[in-house]
């Protein structure tokens, strides 16, 4: 049921579908964009943005490389309709294949190849669902009532009406620019949501490979967003609700939502790639096909860091780093409270955030205020974005107390320089920490894993090893040699040559 290949003179090789990072913003992952690029120049790149409201994303953050042939930028915040508003039937066809799908959804099975190609075909189209019908038609209007009848529970029908509206409007947009999309070879998606949404209808609609990499686990970082979004109200059952109660109808309704659109793009790519085995279970959980999975980590280049390593003077230094963007979900304020108990013990210890402020300036701003109101004025400094390699012969121990990561470069690149980390137990922390498999922990720790949220075990381990010279070198022995043997960019890049040839040849 797919389109057959396009004949039309390829513009790149791969088109990368990039959902808020590179290259506007800084991070782990535009970080690895960026690597792929240029690391596999035998290859053309066309880069597709996607971004929310287009006032969050300032100036370009990267220098595009030679072989970035197109880069376009679309905001999906951007969806204000033009014109007056006109009635309209709707095409009625169109819109069973649309409940069709949600069905689909609601039986999280995999969505027969017929109906895909239809709900796809038809989005956006006059002939199909055009974005007015979906706005204005009685068609929509029917569907609307008659899904807040049968499965609505405590919102007014205002709050689901609207609420519907805004989840939906962003794929018809995503609809038009996978239409005018530049002729591309493959695509590659680095996060399923929109992005890999987008993959998925260009996928179909024009018979050409889409593989797909994870990071992070998109679907669960936006049930942590989600859980915590300040912008959906919840019920309050004023007698005997509980907290699992109040978790209302309407918050629910946009958690499935991100779970069937990374559904759907599991369904349409090969390969389904994961950073970790942690991260792979997580797919199969989600509906990813195990025969389609496989497992790429990050890797770096050790030989980058040589320098670093040798700059660093004889003792352990007294500062603990957090390398990372001043953002709610690297937890900073944990970090910033461990200080308050390290500086108990080692009352001349630093501790130095380094990375990028303006991407929340209220929690940047609470952070602040926060280092004032435990008195750490003199203890804690906030850095900026600066270059790791300067920065890291200065500490004594890399700290990350995220509450969400995936397999963090930060790990692997203080390991390179000699520095031993600490690290919350998520994402492939652990094995960056304790090892993958029997030889890799055969190898010993390269510092500590703590709970998430926890400032008091953070400021013990780190206690711990900075008082500790001979740990101290052991870890970072370990730490060396683990991304020697196992994290380095020649494997990744040559496991990314793989799929692309596959998907360019096959």
């Amino acid at each position: 049921m797919t389109s057959p290949k396009t004949s039309v003179t390829p513009k790149a090789d791969i088109a990368l579908l990039l959902e808020g990072t590179y290259p506007f913003i800084r991070g782990g992952v535009s970080s690895w964009v960026h690597q792929i690029i240029t690391g596999l120049p035998e290859y053309t790149f066309a880069l597709i943005f996607l971004g929310g409201d287009r006032a969050h994303y300032g100036k370009q953050q990267y220098v595009l490389p030679d072989n970035v042939t197109h880069l376009e930028c679309h905001y999906l915040m951007d969806t204000e309709a033009a014109g007056k508003p006109r009635p309209r039937r709707g095409n009625k066809a169109a819109f069973e294949a649309q409940k069709c799908l949600h069905e689909q959804f609601k039986s999280e099975e995999s969505v027969p190849p017929d109906i895909l190609h239809k709900v796809f075909a038809d989005l956006g189209q006059k002939r199909g669902i055009s974005r007015d019908d979906f706005l204005y038609s009685e068609e929509s209007w029917e569907m609307i009532d008659e899904n807040y009848r049968k499965y609505c529970t405590e919102p007014s029908f205002v709050d689901y009406f609207w609420s519907v509206r805004i989840m939906h409007a962003p794929l018809f947009q995503l609809a038009e620019v996978a239409r005018k999309m530049p002729a591309v070879r493959m695509l590659h998606s680095i996060s399923t949501g929109y992005a890999g949404l987008l993959g998925a209808i260009a996928s179909e609609q024009r018979g050409i490979p889409f593989a797909l990499s994870e990071h992070g686990i998109y679907t669960k970082e936006r049930k942590i967003d989600l859980s915590q979004a300040q912008w959906i109200h919840d019920p309050t059952d004023q007698v005997s609700g509980t907290l699992n109660e109040q978790l209302g109808y309407i918050r629910r309704l946009w958690i499935r939502f991100f779970e069937a659109l990374g559904r759907l793009a599991y369904q349409q790519a090969d390969p389904i790639v994961s950073l970790y085995l942690g991260n792979q279970q997580r797919q199969f959980q989600d509906g990813a096909p195990p025969d389609r999975t496989c497992i790429i980590p990050n890797g770096i280049e050790p030989t980058r860091f040589d320098a670093a390593r040798k700059a660093r003077p004889e003792g352990i230094p007294k500062v603990l780093g957090l390398v990372g963007r001043v953002v709610p979900i690297k937890d900073i304020k944990t970090f910033i409270r461990a200080m308050r108990s390290v500086s108990d013990s080692i009352p001349d210890v630093e501790g130095w955030i380094v990375g990028p402020e303006d991407e929340d300036e209220t929690y940047v701003r609470e952070c602040k205020e926060l280092v004032d109101s435990l008195g750490l004025n003199q203890r804690v400094k906030f850095l900026g974005f600066q270059n790791v390699n300067d920065i890291l012969p200065q500490l004594g121990l890399m700290v990350l107390t995220s509450i969400s990561e995936a397999l963090p470069l930060v790990i692997l690149e203080a390991h390179a320089a000699g520095l031993p980390c600490l690290a919350t137990d998520v994402g492939a922390c652990r094995e960056l920490l304790e090892g993958a498999s029997d030889e890799d922990r055969a190898l010993g720790a390269s510092g500590a894993v703590v709970p998430i949220a926890d400032p008091e075990a953070t400021a013990r381990e780190a206690v711990r090893l900075l008082s500790n010279p001979e740990q101290w070198q052991q870890a970072q022995k370990a730490g060396l040699e683990r991304v020697q043997k196992f994290y380095t960019l020649e494997s990744m890049f040559g496991a990314y040559r793989s799929i692309y040839d596959r998907g360019l040849n096959g």
